[in-house]
């Protein structure tokens, strides 16, 4: 216990007593602002599940973690595989790709509205001269949840690809000799060995991406707002919105809560399923 308890203590007071904190206040009509609040039960829940915009939150919230993790687990395993190889100035290469991920989000987010900018923006240059119609971009709802997504991806990549660049560096050579023999091919290589060999890897990123994602808050802030017409207004967006922009804490705690859920929900299905998939 000795050994346990100065770890435990942060553990209770920043996590599980906020949660426990959290979870009270969501069933209280409090405002935020005023110290006095009251006890209403499951009103906030539902009026929350009566919310047409808890729903458009919920999908948005599904169409941006598929579009960040599989991108970024499939980026992150391209790039490994073509830098694992040491060569002059590889260094430099993998230093500029991982760079993003410790850049600051909201230093990235203020240097994507100047690329995404309709008229003088690189993204609609480089359109330009692939002779593609220009896009709005964060002005427009039809492409304003695509343009959140390429800089969650951009900043996730290299991060992503220091990990796998570690584990291919620990798949045994004689697994590759032994495959070869067999005759396989390059894609026949990396289905038998590189992949089942990399997979503990992989379902680590896969939780810490989909967590990320469902955590994502800085960039949609500065990038769009939750907008336009609430087109990329994420769970976390709403929840924010909700107790500091409309001063009803008590049901953005339930948001939060019902996030919380999520997050519980989604990770305890991807340790079933790795069960199946994960070689250690």
């Amino acid at each position: 216990m000795a050994f346990v308890i100065p770890a435990l203590l942060p553990l209770v007071v920043f996590w599980i007593y906020p949660i426990l904190r959290s979870l009270y206040l969501s069933f209280t009509d409090w405002d935020y602002m005023s110290s006095e609040y009251s006890i209403i039960g499951f009103k906030n829940y539902i009026s929350l599940f009566k919310d047409t915009r808890f729903y458009e939150a919920l999908w948005n919230t599904f169409i941006f973690g598929i579009g960040t993790v599989i991108p970024t687990i499939a980026g992150g395993v391209v790039l490994a595989l073509l830098l694992q190889k040491a060569f002059k100035g590889d260094g430099i290469f993998k230093f500029i790709l991982f760079s993003p991920w410790i850049t600051p989000t909201v230093a990235i987010s203020i240097v994507w509205t100047w690329i995404y900018e309709p008229d003088v923006g690189i993204a609609n240059a480089v359109l330009k001269f692939l002779h593609l119609p220009a896009l709005q971009w964060i002005n427009s709802s039809k492409t304003s949840m695509l343009a959140v997504i390429i800089v969650t991806i951009w900043k996730s990549l290299g991060y992503a690809m220091i990990f796998y660049i570690t584990a291919l560096e620990k798949v045994p050579k004689e697994l590759y000799e032994a495959n070869a023999l067999d005759g396989a091919n390059s894609w026949q290589r990396f289905r038998d060995v590189t992949f089942p060999s990399i997979s503990p890897t992989t379902f680590f990123l896969v939780i810490i991406t989909m967590v990320n994602s469902l955590q994502a808050y800085d960039q949609i802030q500065i990038l769009t707002q939750g907008g336009p017409s609430g087109s990329t207004r994420t769970l976390l967006y709403m929840y924010y919105q909700l107790g500091f922009e409309e001063y009803n804490m008590g049901q953005a705690t339930a948001v939060a809560i019902v996030l919380i859920i999520i997050t519980v929900i989604l990770s305890l299905l991807q340790f079933v399923a790795s069960k199946k998939w994960v070689h250690y």
